[in-house]
């Protein structure tokens, strides 16, 4: 199913640090761009790690004791005085960073950001920094206006994955404001499951209303074939 990429909605304005880049100026460029981490680049503009409020925190962190003694307390303990004495990018930076290229879906740059728990990805280039995508970037992909999502779901789903065209006395397709209604009638009953899974598939679909007939009951054949064998996990079409 056809995603929107990371090009479409990375900044290209990235503030960035060297790994020589003492402490209070990561502090600084981080008020000046109200960011909350930024890339740590090479000459060359490779990504070498990310520096975050969190890395930076750590320093105030350890002015008072903690004398907690768990086995974790102890590690995490050990681990923040060293990065508490660090005082460039260098020793702050988290590394390796987690990237993304910009060819990456919305829906893959998604999945890292919460998998890793982190609130923006450095896009690159071949190691290179070409932008940057964070949470809020990734929330865009909801402001598509209605007209482009039925668009896209009359062409991926019905015209495309199931070979059916689209004409008001078989099938409607509403969207208000992300929410699909689909009404009509289909050949097969097994297909009902695949056109809802492509429609929600669609990049800014909020929800899925389902108001669809079929003509044949197929679900209790002795052996029903997928209907179209439609990939919904892969761009099939542009």
């Amino acid at each position: 199913m056809s995603h929107r990429k990371i090009s479409n909605v990375m900044s290209t304005d990235v503030a960035t640090v060297r790994k020589e880049t003492p402490f209070k100026d990561i502090v600084r460029v981080l008020a000046q761009r109200d960011v909350s981490a930024v890339p740590v680049i090479d000459t060359e503009g490779h990504v070498l790690g990310v520096v975050s409020q969190a890395d930076l925190l750590v320093k105030q962190g350890t002015q008072e004791p903690d004398w907690a003694r768990s086995p974790m307390t102890w590690w995490r303990r050990r681990r923040n005085a060293r990065r508490a004495g660090a005082t460039t990018a260098a020793d702050l930076m988290t590394t390796p960073a987690i990237t993304v290229t910009a060819s990456a879906t919305v829906v893959h740059a998604a999945r890292e950001l919460t998998r890793h728990n982190v609130k923006r990805l450095p896009v690159v280039d071949d190691g290179k920094l070409v932008g940057i995508v964070s949470r809020k970037d990734l929330l865009t992909v909801f402001l598509r206006k209605d007209e482009d999502i039925r668009e896209d779901i009359v062409h991926n789903v019905f015209e495309f994955g199931l070979g059916m065209p689209v004409s008001p006395a078989v099938l409607t397709v509403t969207v208000h404001d992300g929410k699909v209604t689909l009404e009509g009638q289909i050949e097969q009953k097994s297909q009902l499951d695949l056109v809802e899974q492509m429609t929600r598939h669609i990049d800014g679909v909020v929800d899925v209303t389902m108001k669809m007939t079929y003509r044949r009951d197929d679900t209790h054949d002795a052996r029903v074939p997928p209907p179209m064998g439609v990939d919904i996990t892969h761009e099939p079409w542009r």
